[in-house]
């Protein structure tokens, strides 16, 4: 639908084609900010439908002739995006209204998130972070560097998403009953109800412009980014303890979540794929708060 658009199929070990994966990768006239993926085709083996999955980005388009060249965020979200991508490609069902990313919302941002964790893994990192002149990797100074500033700010962080996110509850458990406040007063009340009123840190939102909970489909939800970095962290950590990136421990991730949909409970599916319950440590231990 566009020059810019690059468009591969894609097989499996076994030669099976899988799916048709398209990239838009650069920002544009008339194309929308941001970067998401969407379906042409989902899954469906009782139609025979095979996936059409697009990652879209907003890379700054490089004058003719010379190299994209990415910022740490393009890199975070080009993997977060494919982890949405891989979901949709690998799913494996009968129905396309259980296939793919069609999970429970506090699900949904999993496969994603955990798919970010790789773009700083050291053998995936030296396959792409090279000089665009030289070829020369990355200096492992340099990566030990960037990988602790990553914890800088965390618990502020933190603090800031849950706080959004107990506004986000508050405001759709108010009943007709309840007392009318100004917005700023119900606020601050709220935040103490649920004992987080500190004023250092501030909600990442207030309700003025809070759209992702009145016109962003998050009402009730804007917490299943802090649940799903939960999971990522506890699912990477898993990885960690199996050997790290190989082909078993992602055969088994796709055959227990990737493949999975929402045909089976996401708890279910999670503990599955761990062997347990999701647990804080490991969200923890890698964002610099547990102290130990």
């Amino acid at each position: 639908y566009h020059p810019d658009v690059m468009t591969l199929e894609v097989f499996d070990c076994t030669g099976e084609s899988l799916a048709i994966f398209g990239l838009d990768p650069y920002a544009r006239a008339g194309k929308r900010g941001g970067a998401w993926m969407t379906f042409f085709v989902r899954q469906a083996s009782l139609l025979g439908q095979k996936p059409v999955v697009y990652n879209v980005l907003n890379i700054v388009k490089p004058a003719e002739g010379r190299p994209a060249l990415l910022t740490r965020d393009n890199v975070t979200t080009l993997f977060h995006e494919f982890g949405h991508g891989l979901h949709g490609m690998l799913s494996n069902l009968k129905y396309s209204t259980l296939s793919g990313t069609s999970v429970a919302r506090d699900f949904l941002e999993f496969p994603s998130q955990i798919n970010e964790h790789w773009a700083m893994y050291d053998a995936v990192l030296k396959n792409y972070a090279l000089h665009y002149k030289t070829k020369e990797p990355i200096p492992q100074s340099l990566v030990d560097r960037m990988k602790a500033a990553e914890t800088y700010g965390a618990g502020f962080h933190t603090i800031e998403v849950v706080k959004a996110a107990y506004l986000d509850f508050h405001w759709h458990r108010v009943t007709e009953e309840a007392a009318v406040l100004p917005p700023a007063q119900m606020e601050e009340a709220a935040m103490r109800a649920f004992g987080v009123g500190m004023t250092e840190v501030p909600p990442r939102y207030h309700s003025g412009y809070f759209l992702h909970i009145f016109a962003g489909g998050y009402a009730s939800n804007y917490y299943v980014y802090q649940w799903a970095r939960v999971l990522d962290c506890d699912g990477f950590e898993w990885f960690l303890e199996s050997g790290g990136l190989t082909r078993e421990n992602g055969d088994h991730l796709r055959a227990c979540v990737l493949s999975m949909g929402n045909s089976v409970d996401a708890n279910v599916a999670y503990e599955k794929f761990t062997g347990r319950k999701a647990n804080m440590k490991a969200f923890l231990r890698i964002n610099g708060l547990l102290g130990e």
